[in-house]
């Protein structure tokens, strides 16, 4: 018993060093069998990879998940929600506007192709063309027609920003929140930011972020 918590110990120990590690890793620096390594990742709770075929592990205390709930390191992609299936599906249910196939690949780092096909059919899903392209929505009543509604007030199919843009382009909507998306556009194209116009509004939309107008006195 003593063994096997110095084992734990020094498991643990080599994953908060190295952040994230392989079976093979794991199991040369504790000297033992691939399947124990295994039997103490489940007893750490520990969190296997949504890319790389899944072979690299973290602990959730190490992971530093965003506020989609996704850690990506050195290359290496984690979700708080497990499985690449799992997560499209809550990242779905949090969207503001449902999900495309591009921005899902966007949010997640992987191609769609991966693992949209066997999700077409998803109980937790619905799947709908707007504007000529897929849009994957909520299947709960309440939400789907909340994103819906939502979805039908983008223009166009457009594009996310990066996280840079994004960004940059926050920082001036807090500076100046009565730009409007034409003049914020031109703004950061001075600062070599290109982000046209349909862009940032999506951008607004998706994130229910947009300037709420108050009725004007009588």
């Amino acid at each position: 018993m003593a063994r096997k918590h110095l084992t734990q110990d020094k498991g643990r120990g080599f994953l908060r060093i190295k952040k994230i590690v392989t079976l093979a890793e794991l199991a040369v620096q504790l000297c033992c069998s691939r399947r124990t390594v295994q039997r103490r990742l489940a007893d750490w709770e520990a969190i296997s990879s949504y890319n790389r075929n899944g072979s690299y592990y973290t602990l959730p205390d190490i992971a530093k998940f965003d506020v989609h709930g996704l850690w990506r390191y050195q290359g290496v992609f984690f979700s708080r929600f497990g499985s690449l299936p799992d997560t499209f599906v809550q990242l779905v249910r949090n969207s503001l506007a449902g999900l495309t196939a591009a921005e899902a690949g966007e949010l997640l780092g992987v191609r769609p192709s991966s693992f949209l096909w066997s999700l077409r059919n998803h109980s937790a899903l619905k799947r709908q063309k707007h504007q000529g392209r897929y849009v994957y929505l909520c299947s709960e009543p309440g939400r789907y027609r909340e994103q819906r509604e939502q979805r039908s007030r983008m223009r166009g199919v457009g594009r996310l920003p990066t996280d840079s843009e994004a960004v940059a382009m926050l920082v001036e909507k807090i500076k100046h929140p009565a730009l409007s998306d034409d003049e914020l556009s031109r703004r950061l194209k001075r600062q070599k930011v290109f982000v046209d116009p349909e862009t940032i509004e999506n951008f607004m939309l998706r994130h229910d972020l947009t300037v709420k107008k108050t009725p004007h006195s009588p």
